[in-house]
C-alpha cells in the first residue's frame, strides 16, 4: 500500500488557520472604536501575519523564525510617527531601535508605492537592528488607502528562504486590513460628528418617507417632496418636473420660491438644450457650482422666480426598469451652494419619490379599473389593464391569454400589432408554466429559452426579458383563468415590486373576465329562456293558425276537385273558367306549403346528435351555388357529431351559405371549415365578398338589423335570416361568431356542443 504524503494536508490546515485569522482581524477592524483600539488591532494583525509566514517551520523559544513590524506614516508631514511602532514575533531582548531609514526599504516602498523584497533589491540591506535580531529576508509593504500612504508593514524571516506566492498573497490581505485599520482609527475621532450628521440626515429621510407615503394625491405628494428637498439642502428655490412619455418632454408640476403672478413656464424637451433636459436624457445627476460658467451659461433655463440663480442641483427620478419618471431640481442664488452630500441626500429622496409615485399611480390605476368593471366592455377593460401595466412597469409589449380548454391558451387581448385568437399549448409553454405553478415566472432572455414558442417573433420585435403572471380568481383556491405576459426590449431584472404590482392588476383582469363570463352566461340563459317561452307561445298560436288555415285554405283543392268532377262539361265549354280554377287550386297548395315552411321555424326543438357533414351537404344542395363559385371543404369529414336540432341546423347552414353567395354576387370562393376544440365543434362559412361594414357588426344578429336592412331592400342578405340563425344556435346551446374586414370577405363560425361520448 502506497504511503500518504501528509504535506498537502498540513498546508491546507495552515491555510484554513490563516483564513480564520483574517476573518478575526476583519471583525476587530470593523469594531474599532467599539471595544477595540488601534494599537491592539495592529498588534493582532502583525501576530497573525507572523503566524501565516512561520506556519509549518521550526522555531525555538529564544529565536523565532519570523517577525513583523508596523510603522504609521503621516502623508501630510511625509514622516513616520515615532510612537506608532507595533511588532510581533521578535526574539527576547531584541532591539526596537529600527526606525525607518531615509533610504531604507520602507521609505523606498512608500516612494514606489509597491511591495519590495530584500533579496530582489541590490545595494539595499535590511535594517542593522533587525539583522542583529536574526532577520535574513524581508517583505516590505506600503499601507495604502484611497491612494493615501498610511503606514508600512515589515515582515522578516530568520532564514535565507524566499517568500512563496501563497505567503505573499496572504500578506497582501493583512496589508489591506492594516491600512484600513489605520485609516479607520484615524477617523474614530471624527466619527461622533459624522455619525450625528448622518443620524440627522436619516431622520430627515425617515420623516420624508412618512410624509410622502401618507399622501395619495399626486400634486400634494410632489409639493411635499420638493419642500423636503429644500429643507435637506437649505435651498429656497426648486422645481419638480414630471416626464411626459407621449410628448417626450418635462412639465413643471411643483415650484418653490415663485412669487404670485409669475407663470409656471413652458415644458422642456428631453435633450441637451437645458440642464434638466440633459439630466433626464442621460439619467445622471448634475451638481453645478456656478451657472455662469460654460457650458451651463448657454443652456440654463431660468426658473420663473424674481432672482438670478448661480448654482443648481438636479437629480433624475428613475422608475421600474430604468424608466424616467421626472427630475427633482434645486437652485440657489449663491455659487457653490450645494455639496456632494446634498446630492446623495437628494438622490436618496428621489428613490423614495419614485416609490411614492408608483404607489399613487397604482392606486389611480386600480381606482380606474374598479370604475370600469361594470361600465366597460371586457375587451376594452383588458386593454386598459395592459396599458396601465406597460406604463407602470415600463415595458412596451403585453398580452393577456385565457384558457380555452384543458391544453389550449388563446390570445384574448394584447398591445397593437398582435393577432387575437392566436393559440399556445398550456403544457409546453412559459405562459402555461406560470398558470400551472400559480405564481409569476421571469425569463432573462426569451430568445434563448427552449420553452418560448415564438422566438422568431421575439427577434423581430426585439423582445428580451419577460415576466408572466397567472390570472387567478381570489377566494377560489387560486382557480386560473389565464395569464398576463409582459416583454421588455432589454435585459431586465423584474423586482418584487414589479411582480406584486402585476399580480394585483392580473387579479383585477381575472375578476373582470369572470364577471364577463358570468354575465354572458346569465344573459344567454335569460335570452334562451325568453326565446323558449316566446317560441312556445308563438308555436301554440302558429299551430292553431296552421290548423285554421288548413281547414279553410286546405279545403280549396278538395272543393276544386269536386267542381271538376261535377261540372266537367261546363269547364270543357269554358277554357277561361277551367284555367282559373286550376290557378286557384295551385295558389292554395302553394300558400299552404309556404305557411308550413315558415311555421317550421316555430316547431318544438328536438336536440339530438347531428352529422354535421351530411347536414352541410343538404344545405349546400338547397342553396345551389352557381358554376362561378369555387367551393372548398376543410376538416369536415372527421368532425364529431354535434348536439342540435337537425332540421333547424340545416336551415342555419343554408342561411349562412345563401348570405355568402349573395354577398359574392354568385362569383368567388366559398370555404367551409371544420374544427374541434375541447367539448365544442365548429363550422366556419367564409366568403370572399366585400365584407361587412364595421358599424353593422355590433347589431348584426339583432332583429332591428332585419328592419333596417328591409327598409333598404337588403333583407335577404343581412336581415331576418341572421336573426333566426343566432336564435337557433343559442337554442342549441352553442354560440355564433363573426369576423369581417372590408374588402376581405366575412366568416361566420357556428360553435356547438359535442355529443357526449362521441
Amino acid at each position: 500500500m502506497a504511503e500518504t504524503n501528509p504535506a498537502p494536508a498540513l498546508e491546507n490546515a495552515a491555510l484554513i488557520k490563516t483564513l480564520q485569522d483574517l476573518n478575526e482581524v476583519g471583525r476587530q477592524v470593523n469594531h474599532l472604536g467599539v471595544g477595540h483600539d488601534l494599537p491592539a488591532t495592529l498588534r493582532l494583525i502583525v501576530e497573525k501575519a507572523v503566524q501565516a509566514v512561520a506556519a509549518g517551520t521550526e522555531a525555538s523559544a529564544n529565536r523565532p523564525n519570523a517577525s513583523a513590524v508596523i510603522w504609521v506614516y503621516d502623508a501630510a508631514q511625509r514622516s513616520f510617527d515615532p510612537y506608532s511602532r507595533v511588532s510581533a514575533g521578535e526574539p527576547v531582548g531584541a532591539s526596537t531601535d529600527d526606525f525607518p531609514r531615509p533610504n531604507g526599504l520602507g521609505t523606498q516602498a512608500i516612494q514606489r508605492r509597491r511591495r519590495l523584497l530584500s533579496y530582489q533589491e541590490r545595494g539595499r540591506s535590511i535594517h542593522p537592528a533587525k539583522q542583529a535580531a536574526g532577520a535574513r529576508s524581508l517583505a516590505c509593504y506600503p499601507l495604502i488607502v484611497a491612494d493615501e500612504i498610511v503606514g508600512v508593514l515589515y515582515v522578516y524571516r530568520c532564514d535565507e528562504s524566499r517568500f512563496s506566492e501563497v505567503e505573499l498573497l496572504l500578506l497582501d490581505n493583512f496589508v489591506n486590513l492594516a491600512a484600513l485599520a489605520i485609516q479607520h482609527g484615524r477617523q474614530v475621532g471624527g466619527m461622533t460628528r459624522a455619525l450625528a450628521r448622518k443620524v440627522n440626515q436619516l431622520e430627515k429621510l425617515a420623516r420624508a418617507s412618512r410624509l410622502v407615503s401618507s399622501r395619495t394625491n399626486l400634486d400634494e405628494t410632489l409639493h411635499e417632496i420638493l419642500a423636503i428637498g429644500l429643507d435637506m439642502t437649505a435651498a429656497q428655490y426648486g422645481s419638480f418636473e414630471l416626464y411626459d412619455k407621449q410628448r417626450h418632454q418635462l412639465t413643471i408640476r411643483a415650484l418653490a420660491g415663485r412669487p404670485e403672478g409669475l407663470a409656471v413656464g413652458p415644458p422642456l424637451p428631453v435633450d441637451e438644450h437645458s440642464i434638466v433636459g440633459r439630466v433626464a436624457l442621460h439619467r445622471q445627476s448634475l451638481l453645478i457650482a456656478d451657472l455662469q460658467e460654460p457650458p451651463w451659461q448657454s443652456i440654463y433655463q431660468p426658473l420663473p422666480v424674481d432672482r438670478p440663480m448661480r448654482s443648481e442641483l438636479a437629480v433624475p427620478l428613475m422608475g421600474a426598469g430604468g424608466g424616467l419618471e421626472g427630475v427633482l431640481n434645486l437652485e440657489s442664488p449663491l455659487p457653490c451652494a450645494f455639496s456632494a452630500e446634498d446630492q446623495q441626500l437628494l438622490e436618496a429622496l428621489a428613490a423614495q419619490t419614485v416609490i411614492a409615485l408608483q404607489e399613487i399611480r397604482l392606486l389611480d390605476a386600480l381606482q380606474e379599473l374598479v370604475g370600469a368593471l361594470l361600465a366597460t366592455d371586457l375587451d376594452e377593460l383588458l386593454r386598459l389593464v395592459i396599458d396601465r401595466a406597460c406604463d407602470l412597469i415600463n415595458v412596451p409589449v403585453a398580452s393577456i391569454w385565457t384558457i380555452a380548454d384543458a391544453n389550449t391558451l388563446v390570445l384574448r387581448q394584447s398591445t397593437a400589432g398582435h393577432r387575437q385568437g392566436r393559440q399556445l399549448p398550456l403544457d409546453r409553454s412559459l405562459t402555461g408554466r406560470a398558470i400551472r405553478l400559480r405564481q409569476p415566472i421571469a425569463i432573462d432572455d426569451v430568445r434563448e429559452n427552449p420553452d418560448f414558442h415564438h422566438k422568431e417573433l421575439a427577434v423581430e420585435q426585439g423582445w428580451v426579458s419577460a415576466i408572466v403572471v397567472p390570472l387567478l380568481i381570489p377566494g377560489e383556491a387560486g382557480r386560473a383563468l389565464g395569464s398576463f405576459s409582459l416583454y421588455a426590449t432589454e435585459l431586465r431584472d423584474f423586482s418584487d415590486w414589479d411582480k406584486k404590482l402585476l399580480i394585483c392588476l392580473a387579479n383585477h383582469a381575472a375578476v373582470a373576465i369572470q364577471d364577463a363570463e358570468q354575465l354572458a352566461l346569465l344573459k344567454q340563459a335569460r335570452e334562451r329562456q325568453a326565446t323558449a317561452e316566446t317560441f312556445a307561445a308563438v308555436g301554440d298560436v302558429a299551430a292553431n293558425l296552421l290548423h285554421q288555415l288548413n281547414n279553410k285554405v286546405g279545403a280549396i283543392p278538395a272543393r276544386v276537385q269536386g267542381i271538376e268532377e261535377k261540372c266537367a262539361d261546363a269547364l270543357a265549354a269554358s277554357p277561361y273558367l277551367d284555367q282559373n280554377l286550376r290557378e286557384i287550386e295551385h295558389s292554395a297548395r302553394q300558400a299552404m306549403s309556404i305557411v308550413r315552411e315558415s311555421v317550421a321555424h316555430l316547431r318544438p326543438l328536438e336536440r339530438q346528435a347531428v352529422d354535421l357533414a351530411g347536414c352541410l351537404e343538404r344545405a349546400i344542395a338547397r342553396a345551389a351555388p352557381g358554376p362561378a363559385i369555387s367551393l372548398s371543404r376543410v376538416g369536415l369529414a372527421d368532425l364529431p357529431r354535434a348536439v342540435a336540432g337537425e332540421q333547424q341546423l340545416e336551415m342555419v347552414f343554408y342561411n349562412l351559405i345563401d348570405n355568402a353567395l349573395q354577398a359574392m354576387g354568385e362569383q368567388g370562393e366559398l370555404r367551409l371549415i371544420g374544427q374541434t376544440q375541447g367539448q365544442e365543434v365548429a363550422v366556419t362559412v367564409a366568403d370572399t365578398g366585400p365584407g361587412i361594414e364595421p358599424a353593422l357588426l355590433p347589431t348584426l344578429f339583432e332583429f332591428s338589423a332585419f328592419r333596417a336592412a328591409a327598409s333598404t331592400g337588403e333583407a335577404r342578405r343581412l336581415g331576418f335570416g341572421l336573426w333566426w340563425v343566432k336564435t337557433f344556435v343559442d337554442r342549441f346551446g352553442g354560440r355564433l361568431l363573426v369576423e369581417s374586414e372590408l374588402g376581405q370577405g366575412a366568416a361566420f363560425t357556428v360553435w356547438l356542443p359535442v355529443e357526449k361520448g362521441g
